[in-house]
């Protein structure tokens, strides 16, 4: 009898404990959703389709958009988000990643960050880990000072080497994979590509120069 009175009291306490071990929604980001489409996230920041950049377009389409949020309030008050720069793998959210404020941040510790960003995500779950991120033309791999995770998603508390003040990445995993795969794959065909358009080019210029050299010969009196 006490043995079962134990495990329904172990049971009760488990399930009262469950909406704080998994009530967090690692999926969001204020009004941003991780798996969102490209037209949803431009309708809510008022951004245009010329607003969106194309990096690359086989295997995947792999695009990115900047924003720049407004300030907000009467009398405004400073925001502090820099820069968000918004992922897309064939038309779907896979990224968030956000830029903080050099002013907002001074002087605050990765502790501090840490607590802030916990009031959101809960306990962070890893740190002192390796992130490889691509933006654009480039990539790096950055250290993760801390890190909020599920099995779907993963959040991502960063200084990165660029620059001197944090950043959050945001990342949809399986998405992310994805990207990160049609990326490569994407940079090779773009340099095979890159490679037999000089090849082309090269032979265009020799067989324009033959055909001068041809006609030249047969008209040239010194």
């Amino acid at each position: 009898m006490k043995v079962m009175r134990g495990t329904v009291i172990s049971l009760a306490m488990f399930l009262l404990s469950a909406p704080l071990l998994w009530g967090q929604d690692l999926s969001k980001y204020r009004e941003f959703s991780l798996g969102m489409s490209s037209a949803d996230l431009s309708k809510l920041i008022g951004a245009k389709s010329a607003d969106i950049k194309v990096v690359h377009q086989h295997p995947a389409l792999i695009e990115e958009l900047a924003w720049w949020p407004r300030l907000v309030g009467n009398p405004p008050r400073a925001e502090a988000v820099r820069q968000v720069l918004f992922s897309f793998c064939d038309g779907k959210l896979y990224r968030i990643y956000v830029n903080y404020d050099n002013t907002a941040t001074e002087g605050m510790t990765t502790d501090d960050m840490a607590r802030a960003i916990s009031a959101s995500y809960g306990t962070p779950s890893a740190r002192d880990i390796k992130l490889s991120i691509s933006t654009g033309a480039y990539g790096s791999t950055e250290r993760v000072l801390e890190r909020w995770e599920d099995p779907q998603y993963s959040i991502n508390l960063l200084r990165p080497s660029f620059s001197s003040t944090f950043a959050l990445v945001l990342l949809a995993k399986q998405l992310n994979a994805e990207a990160e795969a049609a990326s490569t794959a994407g940079s090779k065909l773009e340099q095979q590509g890159a490679a037999q358009t000089a090849t082309d080019r090269k032979k265009t210029e020799a067989d324009n120069l033959e055909a001068s050299r041809v006609k030249n010969v047969k008209v040239f009196h010194p």
